[in-house]
């Protein structure tokens, strides 16, 4: 899977897409930095296990760092070995550079619909940017949702740990999006695993080397020492190092949720934490139905088109279109809109009309774009609650993707490839309905 999507070559290019903390949130509470909060453990799950001949289904649902070979496939094999009498398999439902604004659109379609026994849900990282309100409104929604679709689903929140962020661990305290999830995990009962309390406690001894390679020749060894190499990038940790560290948390966060999964039952949704949360966000199909497309957009069917097929899993309706003027336009009744798209070498710039506001220009094409990659298209968020109507254009200009690259020293290969105005919009991301 990870070729599919090439989130393995491309991991430092996520870097720079994981935000950080906005200075006016910067009084937001944090949560004391714990290993493990129970909570209501993970009852139906571990009931489950321990069932001979159950099939079990175990969702991860996150970012890079999840789609790494490291602590999802780690976790999956010790699980396998622990409770042999059951068969696991796993949904793969992560996706390189995005955080819980995505998820919680693409929930049902990457999780819900393939009905797991557990969610382990890893975003806190590319949450790092934002507010705590926004935070609270997406991992709410992922909760409803999955309760309201499958209540004998248990979920458990597990953060993870980077060097940009570890300055509040460093005084016993969780970086503010996982403590922001925290507020949603207690309201929920949801247990959380802070995989990396490990780790911090090795950069706080001095014994962490957050960026390198791993050492292989005896004198390689011997400069590093007693040091630890967490990862080559200070954030996706090394399989054989870091997620190691990740794996061991979960193993020993596993005893104090044994203990308190007593109750197996159905999960009741109480009241929301927050009225805004986004339970009823959505993702929208590209059809007759629901859009309409100007003659130049082509369906990239992924039953005959090689590219279309490549994406498949993600976007079932991808479509194209290249040319200046090509339209795509919508009406919805909600509050937020976006268009779940790709970005890449060939695209150029969308000009993007709501309502009567005045029409603005949003890029499809940034310093990583040497290659294709899912992004979003943001239309607007905190709307009125009415009718809005979108028209989505195809900019007759590029941007100067020469200059673009060079912020991150990236240069064109080969110049006709980069050459193009193309969009490619997937779906619609919406809080709301469409309206015909």
């Amino acid at each position: 899977m990870f070729s599919r999507f090439r989130i393995v070559p491309v991991l430092l290019g996520l870097l720079a897409l994981i935000p950080t903390a906005r200075a006016a949130d910067a009084d937001f509470p944090l949560a004391p930095a714990e290993e493990v909060h129970a909570r209501g453990g993970l009852p139906n799950f571990l009931k489950k296990a321990n069932t001979p001949g159950a099939e079990i289904k175990i969702a991860y649902f996150g970012g890079s760092i999840t789609a790494q070979a490291g602590w999802r496939p780690k976790t999956l094999a010790y699980f396998q070995k622990t409770y042999p009498a059951a068969k696991f398999s796993e949904i793969n439902a992560a996706i390189g550079g995005t955080g819980s604004d995505l998820g919680v659109f693409r929930l049902k379609q990457d999780v819900l619909d393939k009905k797991p026994d557990v969610m382990f849900v890893e975003f806190a990282t590319n949450d790092g940017g934002a507010s705590p309100e926004q935070i609270f409104r997406c991992m709410e929604g992922i909760v409803r949702q999955t309760w309201r679709a499958l209540p004998d689903c248990d979920i458990c929140f597990v953060y993870t740990l980077t060097e940009a962020a570890i300055g509040p661990m460093l005084e016993g305290k969780y970086p503010r999006s996982a403590s922001a999830m925290e507020k949603i995990a207690e309201h929920y009962g949801i247990p959380s695993i802070h995989m990396g309390m490990e780790v911090a406690k090795l950069a706080k001894e001095g014994k962490l080397i957050w960026k390198g390679p791993l050492p292989k020749t005896d004198v390689e060894k011997a400069a590093v020492g007693d040091k630890f190499v967490f990862a080559p990038d200070s954030v996706h940790p090394h399989p054989e190092t870091g997620h190691e560290l990740y794996l061991q948390a979960i193993v020993r966060s596993l005893e104090p949720i044994k203990a308190a999964s007593k109750n197996q039952a159905s999960h009741v949704l109480p009241a929301p934490f927050i009225a805004t949360n986004y339970e009823n966000a959505k993702l929208v199909l590209l059809t007759k139905d629901t859009v309409t497309l100007s003659a130049g957009f082509t369906l990239l069917d992924p039953h005959t088109d090689a590219f279309g097929k490549r994406w498949a899993e993600r976007m079932t309706t991808l479509h194209k279109a290249t040319k200046p003027g090509e339209t795509l336009t919508f009406k919805f009744k909600g509050t937020r809109a976006a268009i779940y798209d790709l970005v890449g070498p060939d695209c150029g710039q969308a000009i993007v009309t709501l309502d009567n506001q005045p029409p603005r220009i949003v890029p499809r094409f940034d310093a990583y774009c040497t290659y294709h990659r899912l992004a979003t298209l943001m239309i607007g968020t905190d709307l009125p609650d009415t009718i809005h109507t979108v028209k989505i254009e195809i900019s007759p200009d590029q941007p100067d993707k020469v200059a673009i690259l060079a912020k991150n020293k990236n240069v064109m290969d080969k110049p006709e490839r980069f050459d193009g105005t193309a969009i490619y919009p997937g779906a619609i991301l919406l809080v709301g309905d469409v309206v015909k």
